[in-house]
């Protein structure tokens, strides 16, 4: 996503080209993409620069959410999920999409509809695996009745759990993978994220409450004690944070991003950093619900979403599952 979206102005084709070459030379073999990245950009941008290294890796992309006349249109009507496929496939130069996600369930569409066009085309050979982001449970066990369901993705880090609300024991129970995005918190949990007032203006991060004002103050608090943990191991903090993702579970996969090579070749490395189990409570004591100030998503686009979210008030630490 970073290559093409989301966080300001995204780095030249050629430096993006580069970091998708790395990847798959370093040994990369998953790489995760979506029709609204850059409005069909980040997908043209992987079609064009891997095109003759398709069978290196396994590809997913997403639909049912996309860029159209310069804004942001989530519809999952079967007859919009099936040019959006189309669409991809010819963006992606390729013949077959190995996970195909819906990106958002259009609460207007029954999810069955939505996954049914994309059973079919399943049956056509367009698509190998169907995967659903940001979905609660309920919605998960609706779509997983009509077609099998190989992946969900959704936000999970140390500093956002709330898969643990219900999704990830569902995925356990069904057999699917839970797709990890944004395990490092955006950059937050890398220690290297600069003053917020320094980031581009149209930076997502800018909208969301995590990053603004007293909430970031004290979420800035977590980060010296996350840095002592990760010197004790060995690793950096961005190392540390997929560490303790991976030590979650054998179907958990995170998918961090990023523009950079060497963070290409850091992340690689955190599969080798095992943390004991004294680490692992430290960092779930350090930074959980109680301890992160500030939703993830502002009202606007949390009301896009169909998770069951947690928020824990400082007041008397009452959770409310929404």
């Amino acid at each position: 996503m970073c290559l093409s979206h989301a966080y300001g102005t995204p780095p030249p084709p050629e430096q993006a080209s580069a970091v998708l070459l790395k990847a798959l030379d370093l040994g990369y073999t998953h790489l995760d993409t979506a029709a609204l990245y850059g409005f069909g950009a980040n997908e043209r941008l992987l079609g064009e620069t891997l095109k003759g290294r398709r069978h290196e890796y396994f590809l997913a992309t997403k639909g049912g959410m996309f860029g159209l006349d310069g804004k942001r249109v989530i519809d999952g009507r079967p007859a919009t999920v099936r040019r959006n496929l189309e669409d991809s496939l010819r963006h992606l130069q390729t013949d077959v999409i190995d996970l195909y996600y819906l990106h958002r369930w259009d609460k207007q569409v029954p999810i069955e509809d939505s996954v049914g066009e994309v059973s079919r085309m399943v049956s056509e050979g367009k698509v190998k695996t169907i995967g659903l982001c940001e979905v609660s449970a309920p919605t998960l066990r609706k779509a997983h009745a009509v077609h099998p369901v190989a992946a969900v993705q959704t936000e999970y880090s140390l500093w956002t759990r709330n898969p643990e609300v219900a999704v990830l024991d569902a995925c356990r129970a069904l057999g699917i993978t839970l797709v990890a995005f944004s395990p490092v918190g955006r950059g937050f949990l890398t220690g290297e994220l600069p003053d917020v007032s320094t980031l581009p203006p149209k930076d997502i991060r800018l909208a969301m409450p995590r990053f603004q004002g007293d909430n970031l103050e004290r979420n800035l608090k977590l980060l010296p004690p996350l840095s002592a943990i990760a010197r004790e191991a060995g690793a950096t903090m961005a190392q540390v944070a997929l560490a303790w993702l991976l030590a979650q579970g054998d179907n958990i996969l995170p998918i961090p991003g990023t523009t950079r090579l060497d963070h290409l070749e850091e992340n690689l490395r955190a599969q080798d950093v095992q943390l004991t189990p004294d680490a692992i409570a430290r960092l779930n004591a350090l930074i959980n619900p109680n301890t992160v100030s500030g939703a993830r998503y502002n009202p606007a686009v949390q009301a896009e979403i169909d998770t069951e979210e947690v928020e824990h008030w400082k007041s008397g630490n009452v959770e409310e599952v929404k």
